[in-house]
């Protein structure tokens, strides 16, 4: 059996009636991971009276961290950005926020690469309001050459702050740290202590992190994850300990590793706890789908905990692995439907748009029924403005007036340096790539006679294979579509977006009609 063929039937296990888990859907209501689709790792949850929120890694891609909202955990729905514009003192790698909220403050504890001197350490800012974004009060926490995932306990009224340290400079291997925080939650001000340390020679890999921190009876529980995070290799694995102190000290599960992968979800990890009304234990953390794979990135995924009253261990509802379909936390309708259809001669909603951080912010407005983004960056992967793509199966298309000096393209867009995409300029279409930073021109054709508008079409199967056609507006396509394959768009801890871009050595900006992206 071919690759494209196993591929093939391992999406039909997926999306079919083939489960990891026994469950009669008659009997209860279920839900089907992700709950979150599309690439949102290091997911932190919290919730608020009967609200719930989550933010997750942006990593390259701006605005830094998305968040959600939930009245059941299921059913989630777009809410904005921590930052709608980057805090100052950061340049990229924006990673792991964890939410945290006492007192009518929302408070996000963030992980940044720092621009002076490209290393990453870990910010804070809050609101009162986590509708109108976040003020950002910069850098809480810098530890030796890096810091990353920070998490926040309460005890005893105290606040208290964990994160993952390596040490470098002080001959200390990976581990996991806690200090005393300022009661208003904005400086560590206590003296650092261990948590626990990675143990090479086990299931860990050397590594821990990702540390979800949480209180039942008489024991501090935490979830925290090792190995190889990211990636085709990835072998992402979640473990347990406890202690009576959060100071410790804190005992490591016999039965490590408790969360691990297989076909349907691989490599899960990196999550947050959070108590239902009801009293039930939820880690929502992430993986990757095993048919889109890190084409459609680590994707946000609900798992349950249950607890042993003899042991005071808590398990995973489904065993091992993530489960493809359980039982809700309470009423979801879990039916969402993710297409987007836009013609920007009416009004719509604002679309959720990415940007590569590397680049300045794109500029567009809609103007006189038309998107128009300037073509301030002339690289052929510049002023792209895209979508986050929630499964690998879509059709994206755009309708678009040809200009003279600016090609107008549907890209598929890893960084700035590996890119695919198909696009007009004048009379003639292009289907192009930048893989490691060098220029392709795959295939070119000239259109005779001068059209008003053209569609751009592409239709993309498990988030790798990509075909490419065009029409005149009104008339069918009378070529075959072109074919490229995109195994080496994806980046180490991000997926591809797709959308669409400007290029081109003079000024001025596009003009498209509409786009519309449709999930297969």
């Amino acid at each position: 059996m071919n690759l494209l063929l196993r591929v093939s039937f391992l999406y039909l296990i997926l999306t079919g009636t083939v489960f990891a888990q026994k469950i009669n859907p008659k009997s209860v209501s279920t839900y089907r991971n992700p709950v979150i689709a599309g690439d949102f790792a290091d997911p932190s949850v919290i919730r608020v009276g009967d609200t719930y929120y989550a933010a997750g890694t942006s990593s390259e891609w701006g605005p830094a961290y998305p968040i959600y909202t939930s009245k059941n955990l299921v059913d989630w729905e777009y809410l904005g950005p921590v930052f709608a514009e980057l805090p100052a003192w950061t340049m990229g790698s924006y990673w792991a926020p964890e939410l945290f909220y006492r007192n009518g403050t929302f408070f996000v504890y963030y992980t940044a690469r720092r621009k002076s001197d490209k290393q990453s350490f870990i910010g804070v800012a809050s609101t009162k309001d986590i509708k109108k974004g976040f003020t950002d009060h910069g850098l809480l926490l810098e530890w030796t050459k890096e810091a990353i995932d920070g998490f926040v306990v309460e005890d005893h009224g105290k606040l208290f702050f964990t994160w993952k340290a390596y040490g470098l400079d002080k001959g200390r291997g990976i581990e996991i740290l806690g200090a005393e925080l300022s009661d208003d939650g904005l400086k560590v001000i206590g003296k650092e202590f261990s948590l626990i340390k990675a143990d090479a020679n086990n299931w860990e890999g050397g590594g821990a992190e990702g540390q979800a921190i949480f209180k039942k009876g008489k024991y501090w529980y935490m979830l925290y994850s090792g190995n190889a995070c990211c990636g085709e290799n990835c072998n992402y694995q979640v473990g347990m300990a406890r202690a009576e102190k959060l100071q410790g000290p804190w005992k490591k599960f016999s039965g490590n590793p408790v969360l691990v992968g297989d076909e349907t979800w691989k490599c899960p990890g990196h999550g947050t706890v959070v108590i239902t009304p009801d009293n039930r234990y939820f880690y929502l953390h992430h993986a990757y789908n095993g048919a889109d794979f890190n084409y459609a990135g680590r994707q946000g995924v609900l798992s349950e905990l249950v607890w042993d009253e003899t042991s005071q261990w808590p398990t995973f509802r489904y065993g091992k692995t993530t489960p493809a379909q359980a039982e809700v936390p309470q009423a979801a309708s879990t039916k969402t439907n993710e297409d987007l259809q836009v013609s920007f001669d009416k009004k719509t909603a604002d679309i959720s748009w990415v940007y590569d951080v590397s680049f300045p912010k794109p500029a567009y407005k809609i103007q006189s029924g038309l998107l128009e983004i300037e073509n301030k960056n002339p690289a052929s992967t510049g002023n792209f403005l895209g979508l986050v793509v929630k499964n690998g199966n879509y059709n994206f298309s755009t309708e678009v007036i040809p200009k003279d000096d600016i090609a107008q393209n549907i890209t598929v867009y890893g960084d700035a340096g590996n890119a695919i995409g198909f696009g007009i300029m004048k009379d003639k279409l292009t289907l192009w790539q930048r893989k490691d930073g060098v220029y392709k021109e795959v295939s070119s054709q000239e259109i005779s006679g001068k059209s008003e508008t053209i569609n751009l079409n592409l239709q993309s199967r498990f988030g790798r294979y990509y075909e490419f056609s065009w029409n005149v507006t009104g008339k069918k396509a009378d070529q075959p579509p072109l074919k490229i394959e995109g195994s080496w768009l994806p980046r180490w801890d991000r997926a591809p977006r797709v959308g669409i871009n400007v290029s081109g050595n003079k000024g001025g900006h596009s003009e498209i009609r509409t786009i519309q992206m449709k999930y297969n």
